[in-house]
């Protein structure tokens, strides 16, 4: 529902879902002309769609693998506060967005009940205030625009409470906001703001973790680049 408010409809567009936003591309791919899932390695990867051919990447969210200014939205869901360094993350967001391409950041919200809770889904990686994280694109190049916030009932698994929890998601927007669960931020690539470029020493190679490690082979001259993903 905080979604639907920044993000209405998209249509033919190209968007990139990044982290567990598998959930809410099910809901906007209807409209866009392509969308991919794109798992950070730390978090494992899933088919998806079900029942159709795979839109789903293994990715190291530095380094994603599409040509610059190629996608048009990139939601990011469970995502930046487990990246290892995220202000590298946001410039390689940057670098994959069309001009004027759109992203919306779903993080913890740092006052809310919900990332003090180990429990939680929320309740582990690097929570932010709305502060933090309008600081931290506007560092990486971005333009924060509408922002929404959700997940203001308290995180148990009492039947009353979950029966209650759409009474008390409108009432947290009135009367406790800024104690939400998650906040929702979406930005603008920004374009007339140079960004320097550092050449990287070395790129990551991801292996399965079901290749067999230290197995001796007979074959001679095996090319190291054919086993590399």
């Amino acid at each position: 529902m905080a979604l639907s408010t920044l993000w209405p409809r998209l249509p033919q567009e190209r968007l990139v879902g990044l982290g567990y936003a598998v959930p809410f591309l099910d809901r906007l791919r209807g409209d866009t002309e392509r969308t991919f899932a794109f798992m950070p390695a730390g978090q494992g990867a899933v088919n998806w769609p079900v029942g159709e051919l795979s839109s789903t990447a293994l990715v190291f969210d530095e380094e994603l693998p599409l040509p610059d200014a190629s996608i048009d939205r990139v939601l990011m869901v469970h995502s930046l506060e487990f990246a290892e360094n995220p202000r590298e993350t946001l410039k390689e967001i940057w670098r994959i967005l069309a001009p004027g391409g759109r992203l919306v950041i779903v993080v913890p919200n740092r006052r809310g009940v919900w990332a003090r809770l180990e429990h939680t889904p929320f309740g582990s990686g690097r929570p932010y205030s709305r502060g933090q994280l309008t600081g931290l694109l506007r560092e990486t190049n971005f333009t924060p625009s509408a922002s929404a916030e959700a997940l203001f009932f308290p995180p148990s698994k009492i039947r009353t409470i979950l029966k209650l929890r759409r009474g008390f998601e409108r009432m947290g927007r009135i009367v406790w906001p800024a104690f939400s669960g998650v906040i929702l931020v979406e930005a603008q690539k920004r374009l007339y703001q140079g960004l320097p470029v550092a050449a990287r020493a070395s790129r990551r190679v991801f292996a399965p973790v079901l290749a067999p490690q230290g197995v001796p082979t007979t074959r001679s001259g095996l090319d190291k680049s054919s086993i590399q993903l």
